[in-house]
């Protein structure tokens, strides 16, 4: 992405980290414990169990960039989604769909991190988390990496440009005190 005001969530998540992965860039890996502590002391944006682990979006480094005057993204589950929709509703949702269930299938294979089982308890619920869709503001389907990168890209830049009504009549008023 272009946009240097952007930065990208770290989630929490229960899982074990999978190689490759580093602590605090790729997710913030804790406890079960530690999980339910944050959950209970109200430290996450949204939390949501997904298959067998639990993941969460901290609330403190959003809401520190967010005041900053940066844009954040946050790569979450459809769980996660619709509730950072109920506490910021105009938050911008974009769906991230890719070309075809069997290139899903194949991606996940491919990536050689999640056993045969736990790939199929992935598959069988993606219809459940399509069916989420119209919750969302935009839909991205990712076949050429290139392409769908532009395509956010031309979404946050149309998103900068929209006309928030709490500032249109400050801004009108301006243009017409002649």
């Amino acid at each position: 992405m272009k946009d240097v005001n952007a930065v990208l969530s770290v989630s929490m998540t229960t899982r074990a980290p999978r190689e490759g992965e580093i602590e605090g860039e790729s997710y913030y890996f804790v406890t079960l414990e530690k999980f339910a502590k944050t959950v209970n002391e109200g430290g996450l944006l949204e939390h949501a169990k997904v298959y067998n682990d639990c993941y969460g979006t901290p609330k403190e480094p959003v809401e520190k960039s967010l005041a900053e005057g940066k844009d954040v993204f946050l790569e979450i589950d459809t769980q996660g989604a619709l509730q950072i929709k109920e506490s910021y509703p105009s938050a911008v949702f974009i769906f991230i769909l890719p070309p075809s269930l069997e290139e899903l299938e194949h991606r996940i294979r491919n990536r050689g991190t999640e056993s045969a089982a736990d790939i199929e308890k992935r598959l069988s619920q993606v219809s459940g988390e399509v069916a989420r869709l119209p919750k969302y503001d935009y839909c991205v389907v990712n076949d050429v990496l290139g392409d769908a990168v532009a395509k956010v890209e031309t979404i946050i830049s149309a998103e900068h440009s929209r006309v928030l009504p709490e500032y249109a009549t400050e801004i009108i008023s301006l243009f017409s005190s002649r």
